[in-house]
């Protein structure tokens, strides 16, 4: 959804410089406890289950030119949270995300298409388990004002993708346990303190 996982909240830019006193190409920071990417895979055929990270990373978002925004985001693979530790545990093993060699996942944006004043496709480049793959992500921007708790000026942002795991050398218990696997991103970016 960061020291590398999505430059995608350039959405929220066309409309974003009448709420928000930015500078062009604006860096900021998005909120690693309220940044996430949430996955959801098909498991043997009998239920759907989940996981979810918390991310880090920044947005670069430029209110004269939105398509030149960006996201960088990253993703500490150890990190991941599944309700069950025997289940994190697995996931985090050589059969899966092996994060003892692969303790990172990034994205980093490359370009932008700007749909309309709340929406965006945003491709980029996915590294995750070794692999570098092209993933674009449909974004869309929630609301744009200032957070009541942090008292600072913040853009929220919805975004989902699907991408196939087998591309990204996990073929653990493939075909029965599923291949696809549908990701869901909730966000939060905020200016820093002056």
């Amino acid at each position: 959804m960061v020291n590398k996982l999505f430059r995608f909240f350039v959405a929220a830019v066309l409309s974003i410089g009448a709420v928000l006193p930015l500078q062009a190409a604006e860096k900021l920071i998005l909120d690693d406890e309220h940044s996430y990417v949430l996955w959801r895979i098909e498991h043997l055929g009998f239920s759907t289950q989940s996981g979810k990270w918390y991310v880090k990373g920044f947005v670069f978002l430029d209110k004269d030119k939105p398509q030149d925004s960006k996201v960088d985001v990253s993703i500490d693979m150890a990190n991941i949270v599944t309700g069950l530790p025997e289940l994190d545990k697995h996931l985090k093993s050589a059969q899966f995300f092996d994060v003892a060699k692969y303790p990172t996942a990034t994205f980093v944006s490359n370009k932008v298409d700007v749909i309309n004043d709340t929406s965006a496709k945003v491709e980029g480049l996915l590294t995750l388990h070794g692999v570098s793959k092209p993933v674009t992500l449909d974004v869309n921007m929630n609301k744009i004002g200032k957070n009541p708790i942090n008292d600072r000026m913040t853009v929220g942002f919805t975004a989902s993708t699907k991408i196939k795991r087998s591309d990204f050398g996990m073929n653990t218990l493939l075909p029965k346990l599923g291949d696809e696997v549908t990701i869901e991103i909730g966000a939060e970016a905020y200016q820093p303190a002056s």
